[in-house]
């Protein structure tokens, strides 16, 4: 865990003020107000369908929020009221502020056809327009980071799924994001891979890296949050450092959920 927060010129790297998301007439997220400091690692639990992940989707703009605003670095990137749009960033602007997030997604989505290495220069060399010498380099210390040095020239098929997410991992950091998005990323392996990734993500927030994480593990969020967040029905209910809503839950549905999962 983080004890020390580095100071920068905006206060809040990511910050959403009363996000809504709605299919139709589903409210999948409920006037969601949220901000997340640099260095800072929040863990977001809750049960499936509370809307933990469209959270996450929406903030990089993979799904269109209905309502609310979403700020980066204090700078306001998207503000829609009832499905319209009244303030969005022009398009190099936006570019570049959603380069400031990496996501890693429940599956690896790592491209079939494409080495390791392949997977981890194409970005970085097509969008950050890297020389092809330095992408490969910076990949290379990545896929060292991750424990797979040894996989570098292999495909993704031949690895096992665990391996296969820590490439999706080191792919997102290739393209130096401020924030790491993890959607359950531990949720599609089988349990005795779950190890490994959860190490890697260790690391990450030991080293400083801002994270807000979707996660059912939820020893991972009492040793590594900086602070923990549980949403039902499309809205946070309750949130604090881990010791506090783990041991002292105050929302009736996080008493119950808490009594279900662990």
């Amino acid at each position: 865990m983080n004890n020390e927060k580095e100071t920068n010129e905006y206060e809040y790297l990511i910050r959403t003020e009363n996000l809504s998301k709605s299919f139709g007439h589903l409210e999948v997220l409920r006037d969601v107000d949220l901000a997340v400091k640099k260095g800072e690692v929040i863990c977001i639990i809750g049960p499936s369908g509370a809307g933990k992940s469209t959270y996450l989707r929406s903030l990089i703009h993979l799904e269109e929020i209905t309502s609310g605003k979403i700020f980066v670095q204090d700078k306001l990137f998207l503000h829609r009221k009832h499905n319209r749009t009244v303030h969005r960033v022009p398009a190099d602007q936006q570019k570049a502020m959603l380069l400031e997030m990496g996501m890693v997604f429940q599956r690896f989505n790592l491209f079939p056809h494409k080495t390791v290495l392949e997977n981890l220069i194409l970005a970085p060399i097509i969008i950050r327009k890297k020389s092809k010498a330095d992408a490969i380099a910076s990949a290379a210390k990545l896929i060292e980071r991750v424990g797979l040095s040894d996989k570098t020239d292999v495909y993704p098929n031949k690895l096992s799924g665990g391996q296969q997410q820590r490439v999706a991992i080191a792919r997102a950091l290739a393209m130096e994001p401020e924030i790491m998005l993890f959607d359950e990323p531990t949720s599609a392996l089988d349990p005795e891979l779950v190890g490994e990734v959860l190490a890697v993500m260790r690391d990450l927030a030991n080293q400083g890296m801002t994270m807000l994480c979707v996660t059912h593990e939820m020893g991972f969020a009492k040793e590594v949050a900086d602070r923990v967040v549980f949403m039902a029905d499309g809205m946070i209910l309750e949130e604090g450092k881990p010791k506090d809503l783990f041991e002292n839950p105050k929302n009736e549905k996080l008493k119950n959920f808490l009594k279900n999962v662990l």
